[in-house]
């Protein structure tokens, strides 16, 4: 199984992008996906952006995240 979890890009510098998750900061590589500004919200997989999402999306899906994490407490 495989697992993407949305990031919201903070900078772009050519290819590669600083991306947060929960606030968390990680590099993500962009050679995947065209278009992608800073605000745009991401699915990141294995250091690289997959998809562009909307920010309801992530947010859904981050509140998902946490109620799972939140069941196995």
């Amino acid at each position: 199984m495989c697992l993407a979890i949305p990031a919201k890009v903070i900078r772009i510098e050519g290819d590669k992008a600083l991306v947060t998750i929960e606030n968390v900061k990680y590099e993500a590589s962009l050679l995947l996906l065209d278009e992608v500004q800073p605000g745009d919200f991401v699915l990141l997989h294995a250091g690289f952006a997959i998809e562009k999402i909307e920010p309801e999306e992530a947010a859904e899906t981050i509140k998902l995240f946490r109620e799972m994490e939140e069941g196995d407490a």
